[in-house]
C-alpha cells in the first residue's frame, strides 16, 4: 500500500513557454494569482510534501516558500527530466518518500481527488506507474512514479533518442487512471494567451 504521506507532489514548471510570446507560463497572472499558485492550491490539500521543478534562477519562485529542484539532466529534454529531478530530490533529501506524483504548472483545474484516484489505481492494479487519462487521451505529465525507478529513468534519458514519456512507461508495469468530467476537461492546460482567457472564464463561471 502506498501511503499519501509517502508522496512527493512535484509541480513541473521546467517548460520553455514557446507559445506564450515570451512570458513564463507558470508565473502568468490568473485572476489575481500566479498560475503556479492556482496549481498548488489544488495540489497542496492532496499531498503532504511539495516540490517545484524549474530551471534557471529558482529565486523567482521564492514567494511559494517551497524547495525548487532544477533538471538533473541537461538539454530541456521534456517532462521526464522533471520526473527524474523529483526522484533525485527525494533520494537525496527525503529517502522516506516512496513515490513522486507529478502535475503540470499550466493546468489549474486538475481533479481535487487526483492523488486519491491515482493511488487507488496503483493499489488495485498492482502497477509501478499510473498515468492520468480523460476523454480518450493520456496525460503523461500527470503521473505517479516510484522513486525506485530513478536509476532506470536516468539511464533511459542518457540516450538522446529517448524523450517520449510512454516509451519509458511501456517498459514497466503501468495502468491508466481514467478521470471523467461533465463540462471542462480537468486536464485543460494554458498554452496560449487564448487559453489564459478561457481559464479566466472558467474561474468566473465557477
Amino acid at each position: 500500500m502506498i501511503s499519501s504521506e509517502k508522496l512527493l507532489g512535484v509541480v513541473l514548471a521546467g517548460g520553455l513557454s514557446r507559445r506564450m510570446d515570451g512570458p513564463e507560463k507558470s508565473l502568468l497572472n490568473l485572476k489575481g494569482k500566479p498560475l503556479i499558485s492556482r496549481v498548488l492550491d489544488r495540489l497542496s490539500p492532496q499531498v503532504a510534501n511539495l516540490l517545484v521543478n524549474a530551471n534557471g534562477d529558482g529565486s523567482r519562485f521564492g514567494f511559494l516558500d517551497l524547495p525548487v529542484q532544477p533538471d538533473t539532466i541537461d538539454g530541456h529534454v521534456g517532462p521526464l527530466a522533471g520526473v527524474l529531478a523529483g526522484m533525485a530530490w527525494a533520494k537525496q533529501n527525503r529517502p522516506d518518500l516512496s513515490h513522486v506524483l507529478t502535475v503540470a504548472a499550466d493546468t489549474p483545474f486538475f481533479p481535487e481527488d487526483y492523488a486519491r484516484q491515482m493511488l487507488a489505481e496503483a493499489h488495485s492494479k498492482q502497477v509501478e506507474i499510473v498515468i492520468a487519462a480523460s476523454a480518450g487521451r493520456n496525460h503523461p505529465v500527470f503521473s505517479l512514479w516510484p522513486v525506485s525507478l530513478h536509476d532506470a529513468l536516468h539511464t533511459f534519458l542518457a540516450d538522446e533518442e529517448n524523450r517520449k514519456v510512454m516509451l519509458f512507461v511501456e517498459r514497466h508495469r503501468y495502468s491508466l487512471a481514467e478521470f471523467t468530467f461533465e463540462t471542462t476537461d480537468p486536464f485543460f492546460n494554458v498554452n496560449t494567451p487564448q487559453d489564459l482567457h478561457r481559464a479566466e472564464t472558467i474561474l468566473e463561471s465557477a
